[in-house]
C-alpha cells in the first residue's frame, strides 16, 4: 500500500490549528485519508485508520443522490471577514464558530449579525461551540445568539457532556446537535437514550468509515448532518459518500471545508457549486502531492504513528 504524508497550512486558525497534517493511503480501489489530530492517541486514532482503509480497499455504498447540500463554515473571525466568507460561498446555510477562547459573546453576536446579513432572511444559521460552555453559559449565550442570528437552525455541541446537552436542550428553544458526544463517546447512543439532541453530527473518519456511520445513523434515530474533520478533498469525498448514501438528508452538511486549507492534494478540489458538492472520488494529483509533502521528520512521525496503530489493532 502506497503512503504519502502531507502538511498544509490553514488560511485561518481553526480549532486552534494553523497547520493540518495527514497521510494518504493507496489501496485496491483508490486513495483513503488518515488524518487524526496530532493529540489523539492510538486508541482514538484507530477508527480514522479504519475509515482510510475502507476508502482505499473497499470503496463506498451506492449513492442515493448525485450531490449533497453543504454549509459554509465561518471561523471565529471578525464581522467583515465573516460577511465576506458567506457572501462569496454560494451556500444558503452557514455554520459559525463561537465560544472561541479569548473572545466574548459580544464578538460572537457581531459575527452572527454579519452572517445573517450576508445570507439574507431565507438563509439558515447554525453555531458550533465545541463543548466550550457550562450549562448556564450555554443557556445565556444561546438566547443572545439566537436573536443576533435572527433565529438559529441549531447549536452544535454547546457543552462537553451528554448530560449537559440534555439539560441545555430542556432550557432553550434552540435545537441541539451532538458532535463530540457521539464521535468521542464510549457509547454514542447515550445522546439518544438521554434525549440530549435533536440532530446527530456524524464524521466519517472519527467513527470508523462510511458503513459504520450508516449503522449509527440507523440506530440513533435522529436527523443526521455529515461533517468534516478538516480533511483534504480525499477525506471530504468519504463524507460526501456518506451523505449520498443516507436514506434521508434533511440538513445541509458541514463538508465545504477544503477552502480552509491553503492547498489540496487533488487537481480539482471538492468545492461547492450553488451550495452543493458532487458525489465523486477526486483524483490525487502527483504534482500537488509533492508540493504539500511533509518534512522528513514529520513523515517519520506519521510512519511511526501508523505502525503503532496497526500493531495495537493487529492490522
Amino acid at each position: 500500500m502506497a503512503e504519502h504524508v502531507w502538511s498544509i497550512p490553514m488560511r485561518t486558525r481553526f480549532r486552534g490549528i494553523t497547520v493540518r497534517e495527514g497521510m494518504l493511503l493507496r489501496g485496491n480501489v483508490g486513495w483513503g485519508e488518515f488524518s487524526p489530530f496530532l493529540e489523539y492517541d492510538a486508541r482514538v486514532a484507530a477508527p480514522w485508520l479504519a475509515a482510510a482503509l475502507e476508502a482505499a480497499d473497499e470503496g463506498w455504498p451506492a449513492p442515493l443522490r448525485d450531490r449533497v447540500p453543504v454549509n459554509v463554515t465561518v471561523p471565529a473571525v471578525g464581522p467583515e471577514d465573516a460577511h465576506r466568507i458567506v457572501a462569496g460561498s454560494g451556500c444558503a446555510t452557514a455554520k459559525v464558530k463561537v465560544a472561541e477562547p479569548g473572545q466574548s459573546t459580544a464578538e460572537d453576536e457581531a459575527r452572527l449579525e454579519a452572517v445573517r446579513d450576508a445570507l439574507g432572511p431565507a438563509g439558515k444559521v447554525r453555531v458550533d461551540a465545541n463543548g466550550a460552555w457550562t450549562v448556564g453559559e450555554a443557556v445565556t449565550a444561546l438566547r443572545l445568539l439566537d436573536r443576533a442570528a435572527g433565529g438559529l437552525e441549531y447549536a452544535e455541541q454547546p457543552c462537553a457532556t451528554v448530560e449537559e446537552l440534555a439539560s441545555v436542550r430542556r432550557r432553550v428553544d434552540v435545537p441541539i446537535a451532538a458532535d463530540e458526544s457521539i464521535r468521542r463517546a464510549e457509547d454514542p447512543y447515550r445522546v439518544r437514550d438521554l434525549e440530549a439532541a435533536d440532530v446527530a453530527v456524524l464524521k466519517v473518519q472519527p467513527l470508523g468509515g462510511v458503513r459504520s456511520c450508516l449503522r449509527i445513523a440507523e440506530d440513533i434515530g435522529l436527523p443526521v448532518v455529515v461533517s468534516s474533520a478538516l480533511e483534504t478533498s480525499v477525506g471530504i469525498a468519504a463524507g460526501v459518500a456518506l451523505a449520498a448514501a443516507l436514506p434521508s438528508l434533511d440538513h445541509a452538511c458541514g463538508l465545504a471545508t477544503v477552502r480552509l486549507l491553503t492547498a489540496d492534494v487533488v487537481a480539482e478540489p471538492l468545492l461547492p457549486v450553488d451550495g452543493h458538492l458532487p458525489v465523486v472520488r477526486p483524483d490525487v494529483d502527483a504534482g500537488r502531492l509533492r508540493a504539500v509533502a511533509a518534512a522528513p521528520e514529520r513523515q517519520a512521525h506519521w510512519a511511526a504513528r501508523l505502525a503503532a496503530i496497526r500493531q495495537d489493532r493487529g492490522l
